[in-house]
Order: C-alpha cells, then structure tokens, then sequence
C-alpha cells in the first residue's frame, strides 16, 4: 500500500483551506460591493421648486448639486396629493388603493412588506429618521425604535411643546442621519430614509398669518405664476373643495387673497423649501466626509407637491400638475448619468422600490406596479411605460369623493367622481399649465376616449375600484 507524504496531505489541506477562505473573502467582498442606499425625502415640493431647473425665484445649492451629480426626471408624479397615502406607496412600492391608505391618519395593511423589511431580510442596516405619518406623525417623539423593518433613529424637535413645524424638526433630523453616517461602520451596506418636513410648512401661512410678513413687509416678491386665474370651466368637484373647512382648509383660508398675498405665500414657499435644502446640504456633506458618496446611490424626492399659486392653489389635494409633480433626482457617482435632464419619461413614486432592489442585486420585486428604473438609465432610448396614474381622495370625512388621473407622454386626462363638468383633458405639450380643458371639444373625443379606456383597463388590472365611490355618469359642462 503506498504511503500517502504527510507533508503533502499538509500542503493539500493549506491550499483547499486558502481556496476556500479566498471563496468566502470574494463572497463577501461581493456581497459588500452592493450600494449603500440613501433616501433623501421633502415634504410638500413642487417638481420646479428648484433652481437647478431654472426657477430665478430661490437658490437650492445641495439640491442644485446632487441633481448635477445624478439625473433628473421632469415628468415625475406622486401617487396621490396626500400626505400619509402618498408615504405608504413609497414605502411599499404599491398605490394607496393597494396599501389600503387612501386618507391621511389612516393605518397600513400589515401584510404588505416594506422597503426597510425587505432590504433588512437581505442583509442591509436599515435605518429611517423623521417623518412617517403612517399614521403618527413621528414614531420618535413616542421613543419608538424600530417600525416597519427599519431602525428609527432617535431625535428630538428644538420645540418639544410641538412637531408641527419644519423649522424646529429638520435640524435635528438631519442632525440624526449626519450622526449615523458619522459612526456607520461598514459592516452591512446600509438603507437610509431621511423624512424631512418642509416646505411642508407653508401650509401655516394661510392658517397662522399673523406668524409670517405680509406683502407690504417684503422687499422682493416673486411673480404669479402664469395660470395663477381660476378656469371658468373648472370641474364642480374642484370648486366644492375650495370650500372645505377641513381636510385642506388652506383654500378655504386663501378664497379672498390679493393677487400681492399669492406673491407672498410663494415668497414664503421658497424660503421653506431654501430652509430644507441647507439640511439636504448637511446630509450629503456627512455622505462625502465619510467616504461614502462613491458607493451610496441616492434618490431624492418628496411624498407630493403644492398649489403654489397655481389656479389660486393653496395646498395639495389636487390633480393640477403643481399637486402632483414632485422632483425625482437619482445619483450614484460613476455609476449613473450626471447632470442629464429627462423631460419625457414618466415616472413614479411606485418606481423607487423596484429601482433599489434592482441595483441592490433582489430580483423579488416582479409583482410590484412599479417599474425600475435601471433600463432607461442605461438606455434613455427605452421607454418606462406609455401611461401614468394618480389618485385623488381629497375629503376623509366624506368618503364618496374620488378622482383619477392618467396621462401619456403628451395628454393628461381628470376623471371626477362626481358634480358638473367632471372631465378635463389637457393637452401638455401647448398648455402646460393647464388652462384649456379639450374634453368637452369634439375634435378631442377620441384623444380622451384612448386616455379614458386605458384608465379603466389599469382599474381592472390593479384592482382599483374608483366606480364603486359614488360612480355618475360623464356629465356635459354647466351652461354656467
């Protein structure tokens, strides 16, 4: 029987043992190469409410900076103009319908995973601070610490007798995300949200004016906006809501402001939205100190936009495109396009948890509505989808009132569930500020007839069951 040389079973061992740790090591240098992920949330911004797009009227520097550095999608839309609803489709990658939140102060279905679940299960840090609103306003000022499969990262507002306001609770939440990109300690690629509230606060210059300078006090007042007057033919749903003493109260509170008061409320909106900004700015700073800006993809958003004077618009809880838009910047170094504007894909709050998991290597997002983003960044000449949908329940207190939107790369298309003249079709190429409703206009019937069919065909699909809220019929415009 031949001798095996017990130096050579040693020299066999050694070198299975030097494979084998290589194997390992490799794994895991693979499975750390995947993208740290940052969140980076406003509250309440329009999609131009930005400099970097040109808007003279306020100067955004990290904002500017980070959609240099990435790109920007101009035909970016929330799922609905509401606050809580609006946040349960970003985190759950599915539309308010699905989530089961249609109103604000309204629960999530438990049964649905969560991004920060999600990421957690595959081996990420997952960690969120600030605002939540599903349905607290802030699981931090009950000292919660951990919801929905994230970590939530303790702070505390520069007025603890209230958290109503962004000046007293952004400071310290990007205080919080500065501190744990500070003591982050490589281990696990990390998911960031970092929720922050302005220009959420504009909302109290109509409810508290005496708190904030009128027009006669301001030195340099921004211009109306260009539809700033009020459409004769506005859809009744739409006049009720300027109406409300509840649930967006705003417009009632706005109903007698001088065109000089419209100027000053957007005054205010964009020294909300610079406040906001300086924070962003402190963020990524923090993200670049840290060494981490090379393998961090980032994406910057907010949960839905304002009227910003538009239409006499005070608030959210509209389908007007100032309500709906938001801005959508997605940034990683070396990686993705930088400084790229992209003025015709339509894209979608729904679009931020497939596009992550697919650049973070989970391939388990099939089911989702929405769509990642990674083929149109690597070739703009794809195209994401044909049709985009947003949903409008403006009024918990009256759970009849529905509405719905679709739009194509050039035609947007209201659907009102009730009261007059409850169609509008705007044609966004020549009317961008949607002055000119075509859907009572014979030469646009099959336009609107395409539109109006391929919303019901995704109501079907998705299980959306807007014809059961008080469903009328397409009611001709009011001689009046």
């Amino acid at each position: 029987m031949k001798t095996i040389n017990p130096f050579y079973l040693l020299y066999i061992s050694s070198a299975l043992s030097l494979f084998l740790g290589c194997a390992q090591s490799t794994q895991k240098e693979s499975r750390d190469e995947r993208p740290n992920i940052l969140i980076i949330l406003t509250d309440q911004q329009t999609n131009d409410a930005i400099s970097y797009l040109g808007n003279p009227n306020l100067k955004t520097p990290a904002m500017d900076q980070l959609a240099s550095e990435g790109s920007y999608f101009t035909a970016s839309y929330c799922t609905t103009p509401v606050c809580g609803p609006a946040r349960s489709s970003l985190i759950t990658g599915r539309m308010p319908h699905e989530t089961g939140v249609v109103w604000n102060s309204t629960h999530m279905d438990p049964s649905l995973p969560t991004m920060g679940q999600i990421f957690k299960k595959e081996g990420y840090q997952t960690a969120y601070v600030g605002k939540w609103h599903l349905p607290q306003a802030y699981p931090a000022k009950n000292d919660m610490d951990s919801l929905a499969g994230f970590k939530m990262l303790p702070f505390r507002s520069l007025n603890e007798a209230s958290w109503e306001l962004g000046a007293d609770t952004d400071g310290p939440i990007a205080d919080a995300a500065v501190h744990y990109l500070q003591s982050y300690d490589g281990k696990k690629p990390f998911l960031l949200t970092v929720s922050l509230h302005n220009p959420h606060d504009i909302c109290y210059v109509p409810r508290k004016p005496d708190d904030y300078a009128k027009a006669a006090e301001l030195n340099e007042l921004p211009p109306l906006p260009q539809n700033f007057e009020i459409s004769a033919d506005e859809p009744e749903f739409l006049v009720e809501k300027r109406l409300m003493d509840h649930y967006g109260d705003e417009l009632l509170l706005a109903k007698d402001y001088s065109p000089d008061d419209w100027r000053a409320y957007l005054y205010h909106y964009y020294r909300f939205t610079e406040m906001v900004d300086k924070e962003v700015g402190k963020i990524m700073d923090a993200l670049k100190a840290k060494g981490l800006d090379e393998n961090t993809l980032v994406i910057f958003t907010s949960d839905h936009g304002d009227g910003a004077a538009a239409h006499r618009w005070a608030a959210k809880l509209s389908l007007y495109e100032e309500a709906s838009t938001v801005p959508f910047i997605i940034r990683w170094k070396r990686q993705l396009p930088s400084n790229y504007i992209d003025q015709n894909q339509l894209v979608s709050a729904i679009d931020i948890l497939p596009t992550i998991m697919d650049y973070a290597g989970i391939d388990t997002f099939a089911d989702l509505p929405g769509k990642s983003l990674r083929p149109i960044l690597e070739d703009p000449t794809e195209t994401l989808r044909e049709y985009l949908v947003v949903q409008l329940a403006d009024d918990k207190l009256d759970s009849s009132r529905h509405a719905r939107m679709i739009r194509d790369s050039r035609y947007k298309y209201n659907l009102y569930n009730q009261g007059a003249r409850n169609e509008q079709l705007f044609d966004l190429w020549k009317d961008p500020g949607e002055m000119h409703n075509l859907a009572y206009e014979d030469a646009y019937v099959n336009q609107k007839t395409i539109l109006k069919t391929a919303l019901e065909e995704w109501m079907e699909q998705s299980g959306d069951d807007f014809y059961s809220w008080n469903p009328v019929p397409v009611a001709e415009p009011s001689a009046n």
